[in-house]
């Protein structure tokens, strides 16, 4: 395992399975090998029955890991509110975004919220690359993605429950899809888990490649971290 990766359940054959079969891609063509190279990013959660840290791992679509998702600068309160309460959603939360090698790529703030939730996203310098931003907080949630106070894009959810979402851009035409995977009644009854296939149609100009690699890699972690009562 690649230094600063995180470690997961999954293999080659059961990722591949995952993209073809439970989100129905079955060709995206070759990518670079990046989490900004790939048509297609399999992201799937540590499986922990009670979750204290997020940690996501995130594949190729032939299985290969590429980068990891990590939340960072918990205290005890927090973690303790997250295991005996349900206020974790109203605290801030860091998320780092690294490479294969462990190197931090994005880095990802969401602050406290009480309703509507933002995403911060920079560089690992600290530079602001935009910003994801809850619209509403009833009916199918939406995300406008912005950057220098203009809306580049959007996420929508195509159902009540938000479990899966199309990324638009500032045109309404739809430039990547995230599609939950479902991994089984007994692990989905008694772990945590939440596990993503994100295909991305086509290369994007930056920042809004930026903000869809981000937004798709931390759906549940930074903008559903309330999804047993969102939407």
């Amino acid at each position: 395992m690649q230094p600063g990766a995180v470690h997961t359940d999954y293999n080659a054959e059961q990722v591949q399975r995952q993209v073809q079969e439970q989100a129905g891609v079955q060709s995206a063509g070759p990518g670079g090998g990046t989490l900004f190279s790939e048509p297609v990013l399999v992201v799937n959660q540590k499986t922990k029955i009670i979750e204290v840290t997020n940690e996501y791992a995130v594949f190729d679509q032939g299985g290969r890991q590429i980068g990891s998702v990590v939340e960072v600068g918990q205290g005890a309160l927090k973690k303790a509110a997250r295991v005996l309460t349900s206020w974790d959603q109203y605290f801030s939360h860091r998320l780092e975004v690294r490479d294969a090698a462990g190197t931090v790529q994005l880095l990802l703030h969401r602050p406290a919220k009480v309703l509507k939730s933002k995403v911060i996203v920079s560089l690992p310098d600290g530079a602001e690359l935009g910003v994801i931003a809850q619209q509403n907080v009833f009916g199918r949630i939406r995300f406008d993605l912005q950057s220098g106070g203009t809306t580049v894009g959007a996420i929508k959810a195509e159902n009540w429950r938000a479990w899966n979402f199309s990324i638009v851009d500032h045109a309404d035409v739809e430039v990547a899809r995230v599609t939950k995977t479902w991994e089984g009644l007994m692990r989905t009854m008694f772990t945590t888990a939440d596990n993503y296939v994100v295909q991305i149609h086509r290369p994007l100009p930056q920042p809004l490649h930026s903000l869809v690699v981000a937004a798709a890699l931390t759906i549940d972690t930074a903008l559903k971290q309330d999804s047993r009562g969102l939407g």
